[in-house]
């Protein structure tokens, strides 16, 4: 490898950006789940208008690997873990799009108010939260325990959201004017199982990133 000094600062800052990127990931879902709970429409925007960042921070990402690879021809784990840092930025970038799309809930809900106490999403948001710190943590320690730990947290978010639609369906049988409302907190719900889902493909990144083989976290 012509520049391993070079090479090794370049895979530094690939750890930076992507610590960076989860830290934004979120702050951005605790955002706009606060701002579904207190019908916080500024709280909301402000979400929905930083997001651009995770953009940025994707690409630099790709460029950085790129020019890695042209200029260093890296191979085996070093090959990986460029590999691994373009497949976890897209990850990420994706959860910060679904952490928008629910901060586009509240603004859609404008001038309304919540006719359900919000339970189960606070919750969820929750664990999907500490899964996204876990998936990260796990990539900068190369902790593949930590890394399945993440994908049997996702269970229990599959499980909450399971029931979750269950008790949305009967308020809504019992309150059919609240339907509109009902389809929002559904798709919130939706929204959040899905940013666990990316967390989990994180851990399944670490795994492949350590043993050279990628499993399946996610059934």
């Amino acid at each position: 490898m012509p520049n391993r000094k070079g090479f090794d600062e370049s895979l530094d800052e690939l750890r930076h950006l992507l610590t960076a990127m989860g830290d934004h990931v979120i702050e951005a879902l605790e955002d706009a789940v606060k701002s579904l709970q207190t019908m916080d429409t500024a709280k909301a925007k402000a979400v929905v208008d930083n997001d651009y960042r995770l953009n940025e921070m994707e690409e630099k990402i790709m460029d950085i690997g790129s020019r890695l690879i042209v200029t260093q021809q890296p191979v085996a784990k070093d090959l990986r873990r460029i590999i691994v840092a373009f497949k976890i930025s897209s990850d990420l970038e994706r959860m910060g799009d679904l952490a928008r799309d629910v901060a586009k809930v509240t603004l859609r809900m404008q001038g309304s108010s919540l006719n359900k106490l919000l339970v189960d999403i606070p919750r969820m948001s929750d664990i999907v939260i500490q899964m996204t710190r876990d998936s990260i943590q796990s990539y900068l320690d190369e902790n593949t325990d930590l890394a399945h730990k993440v994908g049997n947290d996702d269970d229990q978010v599959d499980h909450m959201y399971s029931g979750m639609i269950r008790e949305l369906h009967q308020h809504m049988l019992e309150n059919a004017a609240d339907g509109p409302q009902v389809m929002l907190l559904n798709l919130t719900g939706r929204y959040i199982e899905r940013i666990a889902d990316h967390a989990t493909n994180i851990g399944e990144s670490v795994v492949y990133l350590v043993t050279g083989r990628r499993p399946d976290l996610n059934n």
